[in-house]
């Protein structure tokens, strides 16, 4: 698999990494030993790297691959946690000592002495311009909690502001065929200074896999289902904002791109590797046979240039009025 650069992390990461939300159940149940067969697909298919978060599962996703670490040493794993939502979204909740004990918990959940990336995880956006939150930042790499931080962000405002902090080595944003916005100044504004950029919710909540239509129904504790509206987070991490039915009418549209022996999810998650200042997509997977077919996305040829302008034509005819200007 193509390695890329993790920003200013001095890794190098695969350019098709395994998100792991889905391991802690919040996409529907899963037991340890689905989560692990996922887990260790993954690394037989080249995977580097896997972002969880230290409220996935209230800690089971961090857990579950803890025990990947164990048992697969050899595979050279990085791994990007998460923290900041074990506490009400308030901007005084963002302190060293809070700083301090999140990140014991997800040391102590992965079983390493220090994390090798942490996100702050869409905090609230006063948060990305306060100064002693990145010096409680440095204090954690100086006392070796942590190896680097980067930011996962909502909207392209914070993750500019972000990208102007010297300590900032990535930034994880929401970045797929359905949205797009990002390639405007924030790709750019990191490829300047040397910022990785984590591509998260690559095909839109499983929209961009071309497998849904209008009947499809997901379970009650399925986000899917119960973040639609968005009443238990920001309603851009689910369908990445976009309509369902908007969302299944752009998708078929794409399917004549989809070239043999390939998938439209495979098509979406190349879309987002031709963007160079990416570092890694990070689509989740809920059995092997997704994550093969994810890491397979790495192996297609560069799109058209024609596909590039088919997929731009159809965002901007069914998708752009309903998310450009919101993120």
């Amino acid at each position: 698999m193509e390695l890329r650069n993790l920003g200013r992390t001095g890794r190098k990461v695969g350019v098709v990494g395994l998100g792991a939300w889905q391991l802690g159940g919040d996409w529907g149940e899963v037991t340890e030993a689905e989560a692990l067969a996922v887990l260790n697909a993954a690394v037989d298919a080249g995977v580097t790297f896997i972002d969880t978060a230290d409220v996935y599962g209230d800690g089971r996703s961090e857990r579950v691959i803890g025990r990947l670490l164990r048992q697969r040493p050899e595979a050279d794993i990085t791994v990007a946690t998460k923290m900041g939502r074990r506490a009400p979204l308030d901007p005084s909740h963002y302190t060293l000592d809070n700083f301090r004990a999140w990140t014991d918990r997800s040391r102590e959940n992965l079983g390493v002495d220090r994390l090798d990336l942490v996100q702050l995880h869409c905090p609230p956006t006063p948060v990305y311009g306060n100064d002693a939150v990145y010096d409680a930042l440095d204090t954690l790499v100086a006392e070796e909690r942590i190896e680097a931080y980067g930011v996962s962000v909502e909207t392209c405002a914070e993750a500019l502001t972000a990208i102007e902090r010297p300590g900032v080595a990535t930034v994880q944003i929401i970045l797929n065929a359905f949205r797009r916005k990002p390639l405007e100044e924030v790709l750019p504004a990191a490829a300047r200074a040397g910022v990785g950029i984590i591509a998260r919710v690559p095909l839109a909540s499983g929209l961009l896999s071309g497998k849904y239509d209008a009947s499809t129904r997901f379970g009650d504790d399925d986000h899917r289902t119960y973040n639609r509206d968005g009443s238990a987070f920001d309603v851009g991490e689910t369908f990445a904002g976009v309509d369902f039915a908007t969302g299944v009418e752009a998708a078929g549209r794409l399917e004549p791109l989809v070239p043999a022996k390939a998938s439209l999810a495979q098509v979406a998650l190349r879309w987002i590797l031709d963007q160079r200042a990416v570092s890694a997509v990070i689509p989740g997977a809920r059995n092997p046979v997704q994550v093969w077919s994810n890491a397979g996305a790495a192996e297609l040829p560069r799109l058209t240039a024609g596909a590039h302008d088919e997929i731009r034509a159809v965002y901007d005819e069914l998708i752009r009025p309903q998310v450009h200007d919101r993120w």
